[in-house]
């Protein structure tokens, strides 16, 4: 059975409490239960760095669960790989700029929550995000995983999380994205 590592990485606030992103975290979990074994970190609820390095190298496929802010991760998810991705066990020297990725074997996903609309992004009339996309907002994430050697599944969004009135569609949009995207996956890794 492969290994899956989902890492819930919110902070909390009065006005955000982080409970979206728990019961997408616990969904995941649900969803993907019979072919992974699984283990989390709650970022919010503490971490020892030795235990989430060997969690890393334990895993096949790593999602992190968390809020967008400020078209940035939250501070704590930001320390944590700060504290966790370390030289010589993610990275090394390497002849290329960011080629001494260590993980290349490993394949991580992002489910993120947007205070932002969906139509906010892609825009071609411009707007706030001046037509970017998702994955372009979230770039510096991206390269800071393949640095580490890690290989990108496609990102899963929940828009205007703030006002989201009801998480059942993207329970069942989470479902597909995670039997297509990482369950039928699981053979190639």
């Amino acid at each position: 059975m492969k290994k899956l590592l989902i890492i819930t990485g919110q902070d909390y606030y009065e006005r955000a409490k982080g409970q979206l992103n728990e019961a997408m975290s616990r969904y995941i979990e649900e969803c993907t239960k019979n072919e992974f074994e699984i283990v989390r970190t709650n970022i919010v609820k503490g971490y020892q760095v030795g235990e989430e390095i060997e969690k890393f190298k334990w895993a096949d496929v790593i999602i992190i669960q968390t809020p967008i802010y400020w078209f940035s991760l939250p501070g704590i998810l930001k320390k944590y790989i700060d504290d966790v991705f370390t030289p010589d066990v993610f990275f090394g020297k390497s002849k290329g700029f960011g080629q001494g990725g260590k993980f290349t074997k490993k394949k991580y996903m992002l489910s993120v929550t947007w205070g932002a609309s969906e139509s906010e992004f892609n825009n071609t009339e411009g707007g706030f995000l001046e037509g970017v996309s998702e994955e372009t907002v979230l770039f510096p994430v991206h390269k800071t995983f393949e640095y580490c050697g890690f290989n990108k599944l496609p990102t899963f969004s929940i828009y205007s999380s703030m006002k989201l009135q009801e998480l059942e569609p993207y329970m069942i949009k989470m479902q597909r994205h995670l039997q297509q995207h990482v369950s039928q996956q699981q053979e190639g890794l």
